[in-house]
């Protein structure tokens, strides 16, 4: 999503686009009840999740997301995380979207105005909805949000909100969509940090591997330096016939086995560097 003019425009909360309200105290969202749940749909989804957890974790949020939007009939999804190298106007990462959002996937948007932002700081699910007035402020071509649930999730030092969202429906949800969204956002936490994990179990795969391959240099080094060695003794000694270009020749014979696999084991950095 690309950012609008936000470090030089003064906002008020009434300018932004955005209203946010607490769905646990919303009388009339508890009043709502829109949806047959199908317990065959349901099971299907949870099971979707768990393949994707055991078969597939790259695609456990996107998965997620999908699930979302198939469960409770929403128009966009998606997941948010709050960058660990954030910015003001780069603070919120959106890392899974499907639906008509589906486009803004990888998306970056400000720390203000946000949904997220009030989401987290309530720490509870927020009913919220979007008006063209903040797409405007975004600079952003984006349908309106008419309806849409947004919750909180928080695993180890990250923080970031799941949300579902209508695009022309004033009531498309209800406390049924409230409580699948909550299952979900527990799942988001869960694949986030399950995804954390295993880029550092990675990250010390790809350094054993670089040791042992320093090792292995370390050893074939040896040889060559081993034989310089002692074409040095034997010229000390008089041991090689006094000529000087054969000398030379086979030397840097060595020194070019040595540059080689110099290079390599300096190269060493640099690729585990690229894995992190």
């Amino acid at each position: 999503m690309r950012k609008g003019e936000m470090g030089v425009i003064a906002l008020n909360p009434a300018d932004t686009g955005l209203e946010v309200l607490d769905l646990e105290s919303d009388s009339a969202f508890a009043q709502r009840c829109l949806h047959t749940r199908d317990v065959a749909t349901q099971i299907e989804g949870m099971h979707r999740l768990a393949r994707a957890f055991v078969a597939s974790p790259d695609t456990i949020l996107q998965e997620l997301v999908n699930v979302a939007v198939d469960l409770c009939g929403a128009d966009s999804a998606g997941i948010s995380i709050e960058q660990a190298e954030k910015t003001d106007e780069h603070f919120w990462h959106w890392v899974a979207t499907a639906g008509n959002y589906s486009g803004f996937l990888n998306a970056t948007l400000p720390r203000y105005p946000s949904a997220c932002g009030v989401c987290l700081e309530r720490g509870r699910p927020q009913l919220f909805r979007v008006t063209q007035r903040f797409f405007d402020l975004m600079g952003v071509d984006a349908p309106t949000v008419t309806d849409g649930i947004l919750l909180p999730w928080e695993t180890e030092e990250t923080r970031g909100t799941i949300w579902i969202m209508a695009h022309g429906r004033t009531e498309a949800f209800d406390s049924n969509d409230s409580r699948m969204m909550q299952v979900l956002a527990n799942f988001a936490a869960m694949g986030v940090r399950q995804l954390r994990q295993r880029k550092k179990l990675m990250e010390q795969a790809s350094a054993a591997a670089a040791a042992a391959m320093a090792n292995d240099l370390a050893h074939k080094i040896n040889n060559p330096l081993q034989s310089m060695t002692n074409i040095l003794y034997l010229a000390a000694e008089g041991g090689s016939g006094g000529d000087a270009r054969a000398l030379a020749q086979e030397l840097s014979e060595h020194v070019e086995r040595l540059s080689v696999l110099v290079g390599r084991l300096l190269e060493l950095p640099k690729v585990t560097a690229r894995t992190k």
